[in-house]
């Protein structure tokens, strides 16, 4: 019988890495921060007694469906009234600014399911994770303007990732009327007819959607 094998001379045994999303798989959103967060950042609006109204939800497709929400971005906390307004059941997973991603407040976006985008260039990467959520059937959310503006250029991502994810986009308009926030939820549309042209409509769409209160077209 041979002898015992030395403890120095046994194989080392693999090392374990933290448990993660499988490489390919969407991000995961943790349903209790996810919700923390979203309360979290609609408390400054109600102490500063602001509320909000919100039309059209029945426009909304059911939880299980791939979805891109496309909105139009005025203030900082835009993602998180949406996200307030959706009818339970969906989680929106926004692509955020990639300088928001830092080691502490990074986490915390991360738990809740949004992802970093490279606004400066083409992020390849981000359009990649946007259609696997969707491929998952999640809700991607996306401002197709890029930067909080009321008249910034709309740029095309917004069809492309709905096109690849073959899911449709709900147009999101938001306005302010005093203390009042207003959120309209339009009808569905597709990503079908070719980037420019679903750009356009989309385009069309917000501006209607988040026309102020009591103005006309």
């Amino acid at each position: 019988m041979s002898e015992p094998a030395h403890p120095d001379s046994l194989p080392t045994p693999p090392q374990r890495r933290p448990a993660s999303a499988p490489a390919g798989a969407p991000p995961r959103v943790n349903p209790a921060v996810y919700r923390a967060v979203v309360t979290l950042m609609n408390l400054p609006l109600f102490l500063q007694g602001q509320h909000m109204d919100v039309h059209g939800r029945e426009h909304v497709p059911p939880p299980g469906t791939p979805l891109v929400v496309a909105a139009n971005h005025a203030t900082a906390l835009d993602p998180f009234m949406v996200a307030r307004a959706l009818p339970p059941g969906r989680y929106l997973q926004f692509m955020a600014k990639e300088e928001l991603f830092l080691p502490v407040i990074g986490a915390v976006i991360r738990a809740g399911g949004s992802f970093p985008v490279d606004r400066d260039g083409n992020d390849v990467h981000a359009i990649r994770t946007a259609v696997r959520i969707l491929q998952a059937n999640g809700t991607v959310g996306i401002f197709p303007q890029g930067t909080r503006s009321n008249t910034g250029g709309m740029h095309g991502g917004v069809a492309l990732i709905a096109a690849k994810g073959r899911a449709p986009i709900l147009p999101v308009g938001l306005s302010r009327d005093g203390r009042r926030w207003v959120i309209r939820f339009g009808e569905p549309m597709t990503a079908r007819g070719g980037i420019k042209a679903v750009t356009e409509e989309l385009g069309t769409r917000l501006s209607a959607l988040a026309r102020p209160v009591g103005t006309r077209a």
